[in-house]
């Protein structure tokens, strides 16, 4: 059928009354019909995400339902065992969330699956957390991250904490498929479920235990204990999961000189102190700055709403507040904790930094001055954490950190997936340090830099939507690997990497790239030690544009690196 056949199905179906009033809203645009019910909604290995709409392409409690009705026969082929282990959900502070987790949890128990459902919004690292603790077959998190308000999304994971993995997540996606008939999923009553103890509700029992592990995340806590009264740290959670446990986390780790941001402490799926709550953008942390400069505090600290990315802004020598990028927080917390080892008389070369392809390489070379060991992966915590186990089984290996340019540390694997709050911990930590230097955070990356150089890194969503947006990016790709670039920005490329096709391309000549499992990204290295990759998303209609620099001060690097994307931008257009 096509996009006006499945408009006019929705149309006598009996929707919920928001999706009704929207259908009657939106439903004379041909545009949007054709892009809402054109296609089914992407299911990436990171799930899926996208507008709270009407539609298969879009979020709603339908396609939730077909979706976790794919997990549920996924679970039934793994047998009883799998079923009584169940799954776990969370949930964030959007719109429709706690609705949409309950829709989810009622597919689950139809088909006489185990379920626990968190009493209340939580961060998705504790719902990481609670699949390993609780031995459950799967987890699922119905969140849409950093996303705008208008936006939600659903989450997978697996039975070891990280997001499903290819296989089990096309299975899902495959089962799901095979749901003719998108309103006929059966979900059962919730009172039902609970009077047959099939639906459980979690809460307090695991932020107890969850909390146990995050004390254990800061690693010198006599120094801490010495220097946190030096420090005043204004926190935001932009109306999100962090509010639930910040204070006690914090406080737990040391540091009681925590003070909210008031109205962004507020839970609130409209966000209205931010267009996007994103700790990557500086309007975010307005209320933030204005509160520090009331109580005299140096820093803020940012967990988006699900509380998985943490963002800092930062007092400079000039008195005013910097936003850091990721890299650049990453590249104190390594820095850190191997200064930490090293002072310890701990430090030995079997420790291990894991970072994505497309993250600063900073902090490998900290690494590699420190005399320890490093591994680049694919983008997705999953492999971060696929490492971790690795390392486990081999012993060959001991895990220090693991980071994304995306604002996504871990430092201990309780969780496997991105801890906003072991990053805001450890963060803190690293600002008790330079404190007991007499120095701030900002002084410290400056020392950073005049030690090992300046590197800068800036990351571009180049927007593609609409019906046609996977098939453009899809192009874009193949024309890229057809005709090889020879230069970007003036600058001559010297090897190109394509992790795709999975080789090495440099002078002319192809060799095997071993190591990584198949991945649309493509990775050039320029001949003035700039590197640049492309890689779609594979949630958004987005091609992710990565630039990384090396210039001898920020303000080169910074202008190098804008001049970079903009020619991205026109590459690609």
């Amino acid at each position: 059928m096509d996009a006006k056949e499945i408009f006019e199905q929705w149309k006598q179906a009996a929707l919920p009354e928001d999706l009704a009033e929207q259908m009657a809203e939106l439903g004379g645009d041909e545009k949007w019909i054709e892009d809402a019910f054109g296609q089914d909604i992407n299911f990436g290995t990171a799930g899926m995400r996208g507008l709270l709409e009407p539609g298969t392409n879009r979020i709603n409690v339908f396609t939730v339902g077909r979706v976790t009705e794919g997990l549920a026969r996924l679970i039934d082929e793994n047998g009883e065992e799998a079923k009584k282990r169940g799954v776990v959900i969370s949930f964030d502070s959007r719109y429709n969330s706690r609705e949409l987790a309950t829709h989810a949890a009622r597919v689950l128990g139809a088909h006489g699956i185990h379920v626990y459902l968190f009493d209340d919004l939580r961060p998705t690292p504790e719902l990481s957390f609670a699949v390993r603790y609780l031995h459950t077959f799967a987890g699922i998190n119905i969140t849409a991250s950093h996303n705008a308000k208008q936006y939600n999304g659903y989450k997978a994971y697996g039975e070891d904490g990280a997001q499903m993995g290819p296989e089990n997540a096309d299975r899902l996606f495959a089962y799901a498929q095979k749901v003719e008939d998108i309103f006929s999923v059966k979900a059962a009553p919730v009172k039902k479920l609970r009077a047959e103890g099939t639906l459980q509700l979690i809460g307090e029992d695991v932020d107890e235990a969850y909390l146990a592990k995050l004390e254990t995340v800061n690693v010198n806590k006599d120094m801490i204990k010495e220097n946190a009264d030096k420090l005043k740290i204004v926190y935001t959670p932009l109306h999100g999961t962090g509010k639930m446990l910040y204070d006690r986390a914090f406080r737990r780790g040391g540091f009681s000189n925590v003070v909210p941001v008031p109205s962004q402490a507020i839970v609130d799926p409209e966000f209205p102190t931010c267009k996007k709550p994103n700790p990557e953008f500086r309007d975010v942390f307005n209320p933030g700055v204005e509160l520090a400069n009331e109580i005299g505090a140096d820093m803020i600290v940012a967990t988006d709403p699900d509380a998985d990315r943490m963002g800092a802004c930062v007092r400079t020598d000039k008195g005013d507040f910097q936003v850091l990028t990721g890299n650049q927080i990453a590249t104190l917390m390594s820095y850190y904790l191997l200064q930490n080892l090293k002072d310890s008389g701990k430090l030995t070369p079997d420790y291990e930094i894991v970072t994505s392809i497309v993250s600063s390489a900073l902090p490998f070379k900290i690494a590699k001055d420190f005399g320890i060991k490093t591994k680049s992966v694919l983008t997705g915590f999953k492999y971060i954490g696929e490492e971790v186990d690795r390392m486990n089984k081999e012993g060959d290996g001991k895990f220090l950190m693991g980071f994304e340019e995306s604002y996504g540390y871990l430092f201990q694997a309780f969780a496997r997936d991105k801890d906003a709050m072991q990053g805001a911990l450890m963060f803190a930590e690293v600002a008790s340090y330079y404190a007991s230097k007499g120095m701030t955070v900002f002084d410290g990356l400056q020392e950073i830099w005049k030690k090992y150089g300046v590197a800068y890194e800036i990351t571009r969503a180049i927007e593609m939507p609409g019906i046609g947006g996977q098939k453009k990016m899809a192009e874009l790709m193949s024309k890229l690997r057809e005709e090889r670039l020879s230069e970007i920005n003036g600058a001559k490329v010297l090897k190109i990497e394509d992790y795709q096709e999975q080789v090495t391309v440099e002078n002319g000549e192809e060799t095997p790239l071993t190591g990584f499992p198949k991945s649309n990204v493509l990775k050039y290295f320029l001949d003035d030690e700039t590197w640049v990759a492309l890689r779609p998303s594979g949630t958004e209609p987005v091609i992710k544009a990565y630039v990384g620099v090396n210039k001898a001060d920020i303000a080169t690097a910074e202008k190098a690196a804008e001049s970079y994307q903009d020619a991205i931008s026109e590459l690609l257009k």
